[in-house]
């Protein structure tokens, strides 16, 4: 099988490049000033001449501030990127991949979300993102679209990653305990991505570890493995104002996908032992 990966930088597209193994994959992964997916012509001139079987988007503009400051940088690749990347593989006759987020929702449901929950984005990351799935729906029919939360591997732009720097400098770390989602290892994505391609699954379908926590939780648990003897705070959203209005209760329930697959997905705790394990952080100083 040959893949395409758009977004080489990314953790996830990483995480895929180390599993993607030949024999059984041939894997390209185009700088990404080279496979600029917010340029057409671009974009339908690397598909075309390299023919892939399937395209895995794993571009994505994931700065949810700054979002707000410029949503014309935001939509540019989280939409018209991800249009202009199902377009090519409609061309191409190319499988395409496409991560999208929890951020769609407003959060005020108070349970996971379904695949059949209506989407409500409250910040233009999220309206990006939303309006990234319908071009993506709404210009093929040979794709897979794949909700993912909270987002961690071998990378820099994740909130463990993030948190743990703050703890070499900080003996006191304050983490908002009232936004609540599923924290994701790339590992889990990558796996069952491919398991879901090998099933032959198309359609919209929720992709995270399974059961939900809130930030504060999720790092305690995180310097818990590390054995980081910072002290946490549990604070609310409020004190860190921000341009961004964050959904509060974002889980996805990946329950639809694991009944395609037969499958059980493991909790989330099992994705950060595994991150914990690979060291993706390096060494507390």
């Amino acid at each position: 099988m040959k893949v395409l990966i758009a977004g080489k930088s990314g953790q996830l597209a990483r995480e895929f490049a180390r599993q993607l193994a030949p024999p059984a994959f041939r894997v390209e992964a185009p700088e990404e000033n080279e496979l600029d997916i917010t340029h057409f012509e671009t974009v339908r001139a690397i598909i075309g001449a390299s023919r892939p079987d399937v395209v895995l988007n794993c571009a994505a503009y994931n700065f949810v501030d700054a979002a707000e400051q410029s949503p014309e940088t935001a939509f540019a690749v989280n939409a018209t990127g991800a249009g202009n990347l199902a377009a090519a593989c409609r061309e191409a006759g190319a499988f395409l991949i496409h991560y999208s987020t929890d951020y769609v929702f407003d959060g005020l449901k108070g349970a996971p979300y379904t695949e059949e929950d209506a989407p409500g984005p409250v910040c233009a990351y999220g309206q990006s993102k939303l309006a990234g799935e319908r071009l993506v729906a709404g210009g093929m029919d040979a794709y897979l679209l794949l909700r993912v939360s909270w987002v961690f591997g071998d990378g820099k732009q994740n909130f463990f990653y993030k948190m743990l720097e703050a703890a070499r400098t900080h003996d006191v770390l304050r983490v908002v305990d009232d936004q609540v989602s599923v924290p994701t290892s790339t590992r889990d994505i990558v796996r069952f991505t491919m398991l879901a391609l090998d099933k032959g699954l198309r359609g919209l379908y929720h992709l995270t570890n399974s059961g939900f926590a809130s930030r504060y939780e999720t790092v305690r648990y995180y310097f818990s493995k590390l054995g980081v003897s910072s002290r946490l705070i549990p604070v609310g959203t409020d004190y860190f104002p921000s341009p961004a209005r964050r959904p509060r209760f974002s889980a996805l329930s990946n329950a639809q996908l694991a009944a395609a697959l037969d499958v059980e997905i493991p909790h989330w705790t099992d994705g950060v032992d595994w991150y914990v394990e690979r060291a993706f952080t390096g060494p507390i100083a």
